[in-house]
């Protein structure tokens, strides 16, 4: 009996495991669809709300507004709202571990004197660029195809001389010598070129240059009533009296400057802000390539077809009036001729008016006389023109008859 009830008791609590098994498993199904549905519409929410809030709107930014200045004028840097005007002087550089020790001092006894005089603040700035000898490797290359080019010319020019029995020994030596020595002279710019090219290759080569920035602030002019054109040239006058300042006192030194152009200043911030194009690619070949064409301060492209169309429109529009000035010339060219070729016909014909008009003075009898005269002229001149053009044909025909002559012989 007791084992009966054991086995019962076991079965019972076997089937109450099995149950609460079956239970947990449905319950975290029934979690895990739940957490789904609250992802999905989480997500369906997020994608509503991000439709529904509209995007920002891209506006093309000048690229001006990424630098601190405006604009380089009469030598100086001018930055936004013209509030600052800079102008900047350029130092050549002095081998000073090379110096004897009394030059030393007399440098060190120069800059301090140079420091002593500052009444403004000022900047020194060093830029190191990579040598490039591309400008000097095109320079050579001119200067090399001119010699090629006159040693071509003297070349001919010798042998000439040479097949001519028309010089003497010292003077063909004379010419050789000279010849020679143009031979020499073109290898010799060859091989420089050849060695600037290998020096180019060189990434390592390095130029310091030293720039000393001096700025200008139009607060510095206090209250007054003066316009932008008289702020900037005062800026202009007291930056270039400031520079000079500087310069002289950097002579003490040894120590030479000159104050930068425009062209200069253009130069110092392209590579400032081109460092590595700069190296392969300076500031004369991306102004000649158009590469200030790219900024989004360029003209609009419609105003830009607008103003090709406009010097096409202009081009034609010469071409037509000079092709039409010619044509009525020529005309006017073929009616002088027609007249010169009838002019004897018009004189003749003129005369016979004249004799019509005073046959009452001269009487009929001269005038029939005289006319007839005119006429028989006039026959006579028709006859010797018809009888050269006929000469003239016979020639030509008798040229051709020999041509084809001369022609059928060689065929045979």
């Amino acid at each position: 009996m007791i084992e009966t009830i054991t086995m019962v008791l076991v079965v019972i609590l076997i089937v109450m495991l099995i149950l609460l098994g079956i239970l947990c498993i449905l319950y975290f199904k029934s979690k895990s669809s739940n957490d789904d549905k609250a992802m999905v519409s989480g997500q369906t929410k997020q994608t509503s709300s991000q439709k529904a809030t509209p995007k920002k709107a891209l506006s093309t930014e000048s690229v001006f507004d990424f630098m601190e200045f405006n604009k380089i004028e009469d030598n100086m840097i001018i930055t936004k709202d013209s509030k600052k005007y800079v102008m900047v002087v350029e130092c050549q550089g002095v081998n000073y571990d090379l110096m004897s020790e009394v030059e030393k001092n007399a440098v060190e006894e120069g800059f301090i004197q140079f420091l002593n005089t500052i009444r403004h603040p000022i900047q020194i700035y060093t830029q190191t660029r990579t040598i490039n000898l591309e400008s000097s490797i095109q320079t050579y290359r001119a200067k090399v195809k001119e010699l090629e080019d006159n040693l071509e010319k003297e070349k001919r020019k010798y042998e000439q001389m040479v097949t001519s029995d028309e010089y003497t020994k010292e003077q063909l030596d004379a010419a050789f010598y000279e010849l020679t020595k143009d031979i020499n002279l073109c290898e010799y710019g060859k091989d420089i070129i050849y060695t600037t090219e290998r020096m180019s290759l060189n990434k390592n080569v390095l130029n310091q240059k030293y720039y000393v920035v001096i700025p200008y602030f139009p607060e510095e002019l206090g209250d007054n009533n003066f316009d932008q054109q008289e702020i900037r040239n005062l800026a202009f006058s007291e930056l270039y009296t400031r520079a000079q300042s500087i310069i002289r006192t950097l002579s003490v030194c040894g120590v030479n400057g000159k104050v930068l152009d425009s062209n200069g200043l253009v130069d110092l911030l392209y590579v400032a802000y081109n460092r590595d194009d700069a190296e392969i690619f300076g500031i004369d070949k991306a102004m000649q390539a158009g590469y200030d064409e790219l900024y989004s301060t360029a003209p609009d492209i419609l105003d830009k077809k607008m103003n090709v169309l406009n010097q096409k429109i202009e081009k034609e529009a010469f071409n037509l009036a000079n092709e039409k000035v010619l044509e009525a010339k020529s005309e006017k060219q073929k009616q002088l001729e027609k007249k010169e070729e009838t002019m004897d016909d018009l004189i003749a014909q003129m005369a016979q008016l004249i004799i019509d008009e005073n046959e009452a003075y001269i009487g009929p009898d001269v005038a029939e006389n005289a006319k007839s005269k005119i006429k028989e002229e006039k026959i006579k001149r028709k006859r010797s023109k018809k009888q050269k053009a006929t000469e003239e044909g016979g020639t030509e025909n008798e040229q051709e008859k020999q041509g084809k002559r001369s022609r059928n012989t060689k065929s045979a």
